[in-house]
């Protein structure tokens, strides 16, 4: 497989996806990438149609095209002849909704474990997980399954914060992840920082970034892991 998950999209004061921007290019160039698939469901208060001209502005500038699912009559074909596969931000809940009402879930799990490369951001990232439940995001809809891409074998918790922000007085994010895994004691979790990614090459994961990930195990201290070290483990069941 070939997947490439970030953490967000943007950073506070930069061009959208201007931080992940050489990745990308790393990525797109490596795997000959010409056109990308867009999956926009995650997108609740943007129109789908701005949401992938925002994301066409800046994949038209390593020459791809990319085409918005939504504007397919047949979803799972499209889904079949893709060349890359985007799935954007927003709210999880309403995008894992949609993948199952469509039926693309189980399609674009085919097509990654086949080869077909795929780039996610902050719900885009969550999906490749095996359940959605690590999720930030409020349900502000029911899916017909929290069950995801199933991908990588831990689960991902986009935008991780160490502390919360001052005054405001519920639980950190390592709580919430804490309940997590009081209740899901063989699940582990990866903590992803903003602007941070990971990338999966096969049997290589690799963290992408300037700052670490914390990796989270019941019953165990949190774990800090640095860009360069090796975290291949992960991806052993």
């Amino acid at each position: 497989m070939q997947l490439l998950l970030l953490s967000n999209s943007t950073n506070q004061g930069e061009e959208y996806l201007g931080w992940p921007r050489e990745i990308l290019n790393r990525f797109i160039k490596k795997n000959t990438i010409k056109s990308c698939l867009f999956v926009p469901y995650a997108g609740v208060t943007i129109n789908w149609d701005d949401y992938a001209a925002h994301v066409q502005d800046v994949f038209s500038s390593w020459g791809c095209a990319v085409q918005s699912i939504y504007t397919s009559a047949d979803p799972i074909l499209a889904v079949s002849k893709a060349e890359c596969i985007i799935v954007g931000g927003g709210n999880t809940f309403r995008l894992v909704q949609m993948m199952h009402e469509t039926g693309i879930m189980a399609a674009i799990r085919e097509k990654c474990m086949e080869g077909t490369p795929f780039i996610g951001w902050s719900a885009g990232s969550n999906i490749a997980c095996p359940t959605l439940r690590t999720t930030n995001d409020m349900p502000i809809i029911q899916p017909a399954s929290f069950k995801t891409l199933d991908l990588i074998p831990f689960q991902i918790n986009p935008h991780y914060l160490d502390a919360n922000p001052e005054g405001h007085g519920g639980e950190t994010r390592e709580q919430r992840i804490n309940e997590f895994q009081a209740l899901n004691t063989d699940v582990v979790v990866v903590g992803l920082r903003e602007a941070t990614a990971l990338l999966v090459e096969g049997n290589n994961l690799s963290l992408l970034g300037n700052r670490s990930m914390r990796l989270f195990e019941a019953g165990k201290e949190p774990v800090e892991f640095q860009p360069g070290e090796e975290i291949n483990f992960l991806l052993k069941d």
